[in-house]
């Protein structure tokens, strides 16, 4: 998708313009069986080696800001269900699995 997005900028002479990620994760409970902690730490855990790796193969030589949705489960988010579980972290700061 980000290399999509690369060769539409660069189709309108915008290839100076750099991508960033602005959020990206997968949750960990609420519809099962499309979610868990394996699913969610294995989603994360090659977005972030993807990311450390760099590149894409439009950019290779390119590193990509990306943020990671979200930092901490929400508790609060009403209605219950997949949007309460994107954290890396329950609200007590315990993680909800090891990412490495």
């Amino acid at each position: 998708m980000v290399d999509a997005f690369n060769a539409a900028l660069e189709k309108i002479n915008m290839s100076d313009v750099h991508v960033a990620v602005s959020e990206s994760g997968w949750p960990s409970a609420g519809n099962d069986p499309y979610t868990s902690k394996d699913i969610a730490k294995t989603y994360n855990t090659n977005l972030i080696n993807h990311i450390l790796k760099g590149g894409t193969p439009r950019r290779p030589d390119h590193y990509y800001d990306t943020f990671v949705f979200a930092m901490f489960n929400e508790d609060l988010k009403q209605p219950a269900g997949t949007e309460q579980n994107f954290g890396l972290f329950y609200p007590n700061m315990d993680p909800v699995y090891p990412l490495w």
